[in-house]
């Protein structure tokens, strides 16, 4: 039986990564602040607002502002909102599927909440999305396995019914524990055959 609902992140998948070790050594080199320095406060305080316990603006602080700087945080935000990019091919992939299908499709992403709300609206991702669950709004990060259970009680579906998409391979594994169809996501031509296997083609 072919899968009803489509679990996908988006970072990786239909979008580049928000808030990556390449995009902050980006950031660390346009604004001048030592690449080491920075990465280890974000090491200490990301967690806490990917999960939505701190807004961007304290993390910023922590991470950047913890010393004057000739720039305001804003300008540091509005640079790592301009560095995403949406992925085409697979956002016309994942568009051309549902069509033909009539799937539902879910959002299950580790992500800032400042940062996912600037994603999801510049990038019209509503406009064929259903429904998000994103840990900074909802509390939990992956690899908890809470935050695919909700995903799947939004849905009202059973995890066999469910395909997950993701770039991580360890997230795609743990994803499989509760029955969800994974499939870990390298390319589109391969996660078109992957999604043709399951009755998607």
């Amino acid at each position: 039986m072919k899968p009803s609902l489509l679990l996908t992140d988006l970072g990786g998948v239909l979008l580049t990564n928000g808030w990556d070790r390449n995009t902050r050594r980006a950031l660390a080199e346009h604004f001048c602040i030592p690449v080491p320095v920075m990465e280890e406060c974000h090491r200490l305080t990301y967690d806490t607002y990917e999960a939505g316990k701190t807004d961007i603006w304290t993390y910023l602080d922590r991470v950047v502002f913890f010393e004057p700087r000739p720039y305001t945080p804003q300008e540091v935000f509005e640079f790592i909102l301009e560095q995403a990019s949406p992925i085409p091919e697979m956002i016309a992939l994942v568009k051309e599927l549902k069509a033909r299908h009539g799937f539902k499709i879910g959002v299950v992403s580790n992500e800032g909440r400042e940062i996912a709300e600037d994603r999801v609206r510049r990038f019209a991702l509503g406009e064929f999305i259903d429904f998000f669950v994103i840990s900074g709004f909802v509390g939990m990060r992956k690899p908890d396995l809470g935050i695919w259970k909700l995903a799947l009680d939004i849905a009202q579906v059973a995890p066999g019914e469910a395909a997950y998409l993701e770039d991580r391979r360890m997230f795609a594994d743990v994803a499989a524990t509760l029955g969800l169809r994974s499939v870990w996501h390298r390319d589109a031509a391969h996660t078109r055959e992957a999604l043709a296997a399951l009755g998607w083609d």
